[in-house]
């Protein structure tokens, strides 16, 4: 197993030598630093903790934990478990070619946040009559279930919020690994906006 926390640059397309076109999610992986081993004598766990992206104003617990591993403080951290602990050193830098092109990934990062919506839009429901005498377009139908039982049932498709959801898309291939400019060029979508920071993992499927 092993990691690296990136950027979300956006979408491109690649050619392969055999003439084949490719939709690829450029991550800039940019300056990912080690911040901190755990290990199961003091935690009770094996993981390294990833810090990626420079934070602006830190607190001083922050600047603190930052310093122990000689960087600055980051904005986006996370742990990634089941590594190999003798391969890293705190406050040593990882890089794109962590990753080799063919290798299979799974990326995770936080969804569009699309606000309130009705359930037409956020559970896929069909619209009612148009006309304009029919008084019902896009209600979510009966709530008589909600009425008599005096309780809203589990996973009842009602409005509300929809996106801004961790969301993790599994088995992605690496098409290539910019070693210059430090990106993944990883086929098909990831999750989140362009700029959204998204963890990138060896893909827990064979």
């Amino acid at each position: 197993m092993k990691g690296i926390l990136g950027k979300k640059l956006g979408m491109t397309q690649v050619f392969t030598p055999e003439g084949l076109v490719h939709a690829v999610t450029v991550v800039e992986i940019g300056s990912c630093v080690v911040l901190q081993k755990k290990d199961q004598d003091n935690d009770g766990y094996e993981a390294i903790q990833l810090g990626y992206a420079d934070k602006k104003n830190p607190n001083k617990p922050e600047q603190g934990h930052a310093a122990k591993a000689g960087a600055t403080p980051k904005r986006y951290m996370k742990e990634i478990r089941g590594v190999d602990l003798a391969a890293y050193e705190v406050g040593q830098e990882i890089k794109a070619d962590i990753f080799a092109e063919g290798e299979y990934v799974d990326v995770t990062g936080i969804s569009k946040g699309k606000g309130f919506q009705g359930t037409i839009k956020r559970w896929g429901q069909s619209t009612g009559p148009m006309s304009h005498g029919s008084g019902y377009h896009r209600g979510h139908g009966s709530n008589a279930i909600i009425r008599t039982a005096n309780r809203v049932p589990k996973g009842k498709h009602l409005p509300g919020h929809m996106g801004h959801e961790t969301i993790t898309i599994q088995k992605l291939q690496i098409i290539r690994v910019d070693v210059e400019r430090n990106v993944l060029l990883i086929k098909g979508s990831v999750p989140g906006p362009n700029k959204g920071y998204v963890t990138v993992k060896s893909t827990v499927k064979n």
